[in-house]
């Protein structure tokens, strides 16, 4: 039976953690393991979740979980499941998952994941995204959108925030002709859960991209957590896609597929103006924000849908 928010198990795999209140991470974390089930075995590198959930006596985990170097988490899981593998234990009934953040997966664990990804690995790697290295203070990442003011880039006279545009990480494992890969938000909990199902049945790397916002580093209310992460996917800031790879989806260099396509975008200025981290945009950078939303969608449009 496929597993849906009503018929969710009550068992909890992520629990009595230390994360701060409205932490989309943990809820991603707590929503996935429900889903991969207690024998899932997970591995975390130095981030959020770890921080959190690995605080002894207090362990956080219902399942097998360890941490991990930070660049290494997808060098761990393959370690894991040949270990399994060696013993017998079939893919099937153990998913080896690996939950790392933005900085984690985008920046210092990316060469251990396209490495996971070259050899087909029998892993998932799911990366939470919250936009910064919100552990070690709000710093920023290569998935910090343009503007975000944080620690290491502060608003000033002359620069005021991030300079770049968030790394486009979904393509980038896309193009190793990964067997599966999605992009979801905590704001669509069904959406993620459909792909979390969809990736544990599915054999060789997969991986999955999740919004989760912080209200720590992005500077919006405790409770409006899941409302701020559907709202980045309405305004168009944030899609939800999935790819399959040639030898999933049958075509040479894989599929994409657009799982949600909004005839008119909500508001992006309200979405904007609705955080701290992005309360000195000037009108310029509001329409910066707006064009290159249309950029992508314009291509997504016109290639996935």
């Amino acid at each position: 039976m496929a597993v849906n928010v009503r018929n969710m198990p009550d068992d909890e795999l992520f629990f009595g953690h230390k994360a701060c209140a409205g932490c989309g991470g943990s809820l991603a974390v707590r929503a996935a393991l429900k889903v991969l089930g207690p024998h899932a075995v997970s591995a975390l590198p130095a981030g959020c979740m770890s921080a959190v959930g690995f605080n002894f006596p207090q362990l956080s985990f219902s399942n097998n979980a360890m941490i991990t170097p930070f660049a290494a988490t997808a060098s761990v899981l393959s370690g894991i499941e040949a270990g399994l593998r060696a013993q017998g234990i079939k893919p099937d009934d153990c998913t080896v998952v690996g939950f790392a953040g933005d900085g984690g997966t985008a920046d210092i664990g990316i060469q251990a994941l396209s490495g996971a990804i070259d050899r087909n690995d029998d892993v998932l790697y799911i990366c939470y995204d919250n936009e910064a290295y919100m552990n070690t203070g709000i710093q920023k990442s290569s998935l910090t959108p343009f503007s975000s003011s944080t620690t290491t880039t502060p608003v000033g006279s002359q620069v005021k925030g991030c300079l770049t545009d968030k790394k486009n990480v979904f393509e980038i494992v896309a193009a190793h002709d990964i067997p599966y890969a999605a992009t979801a938000s905590i704001g669509y909990l069904q959406d993620f859960i459909n792909k979390v199902e969809r990736a544990k049945n599915v054999h060789g790397t997969r991986f999955i991209h999740v919004m989760a916002p912080c209200p720590t580093g992005w500077g919006h209310a405790t409770d409006v957590t899941a409302d701020i992460a559907k709202e980045a996917v309405d305004c168009g800031m944030w899609y939800l896609a999935e790819f399959e790879g040639s030898r999933e989806s049958g075509v040479p260099g894989g599929a994409f597929k657009l799982n949600r396509n909004p005839k008119e975008f909500s508001d992006i200025e309200h979405y904007l103006r609705g955080q701290k981290r992005f309360k000195h945009m000037s009108e310029d950078d509001v329409q910066h924000a707006v064009a290159g939303r249309d950029a992508k969608w314009e291509f997504i449009r016109s290639h996935w849908a």
